[in-house]
């Protein structure tokens, strides 16, 4: 089930789904950007076992320390035995990740994975039945 805890600053969202915290950022992800985001991501990815899903389809740009920011999110979630999950149009993250040899790294997901509303929608049907 959701949790109606909603954070936001200039350039992400976050909220948590069951156990998943389900960021979103948008705009630039650049030098300016990618350095507050890592700090909160770490943060966000501190304990065992962490799920992050990081939605990337608001975003309109990405250098490498963009890439750097997932990279680095990728490399600790998956230290902490977590999963990272990127929403985002496929072809167009795959036309950055492709030149800086990243392309099979990520599980890249065209919209929110179905699985993190799960409960919320088997409650729902619950719910109406009843």
């Amino acid at each position: 089930m959701a949790e109606n805890r909603t954070t936001t600053a200039s350039c992400h969202t976050e909220r948590t789904v069951g156990d998943a915290t389900v960021v979103e950022l948008r705009g630039e992800i650049d030098i300016l950007t990618a350095l507050p985001l890592s700090v909160r991501i770490d943060a966000l990815t501190a304990g065992a076992c962490p799920d992050l899903v990081l939605d990337l389809r608001p975003v309109t740009f990405i250098d490498c320390s963009g890439l750097r920011l997932l990279c680095q999110a990728h490399n600790r979630v998956r230290g902490r035995q977590g999963r990272l999950r990127l929403v985002a149009d496929r072809d167009r993250l795959m036309r950055v990740l492709r030149p800086a040899r990243l392309a099979g790294v990520f599980e890249i997901h065209p919209d929110l994975p179905a699985d993190l509303f799960g409960a919320r929608r088997q409650d729902a049907v619950g719910v109406a039945a009843g």
